[in-house]
């Protein structure tokens, strides 16, 4: 059984740091081919990828905001942030962590890589305002 449980503050003004952390149980953080992801969804809006940290503490993060992401690990509690900085109006969404897996399959054809979500954690809303 693995859980992901994502906990931070609801509500940041304008400028500040959203900061959020994504508690894991019934898995390890460093365990091969998983990676530890933040998703959001802005209100009547799709799904964003934001960015993931690996389990080798490799980080990934989307283009749109790579300069003021930043996502850590500290494998000692499991745990593993978002750090959003000098968030807008824009950034009220709801924010969730997820686990993506890595699965390959070889065959006479080669090596084929897959990766999708299989563990989500229920999603914690972050409002934008002063």
């Amino acid at each position: 059984q693995v859980q992901l449980q994502e906990s931070g503050p609801g509500l940041v003004k304008p400028s500040q740091t959203l900061s959020l952390t994504c508690t894991v149980s019934g898995g390890s953080i460093t365990t091969n081919y998983y990676y530890w992801t933040w998703i959001r969804q802005p209100p009547g809006k799709g799904l964003e990828w934001m960015g993931a940290i690996a389990y080798s503490g490799s980080t990934y993060y989307s283009p749109s905001l790579k300069s003021r992401t930043s996502i850590s690990s500290d494998t000692s509690k499991n745990q593993f942030t978002l750090q959003l900085s000098s968030v807008t109006p824009a950034d009220t969404a709801v924010y969730y962590c997820a686990r993506f897996v890595l699965k390959f399959v070889t065959g006479s054809s080669g090596t084929y890589y897959y990766r999708f979500a299989d563990y989500w954690g229920q999603g914690t809303q972050v409002t934008v305002s002063s």
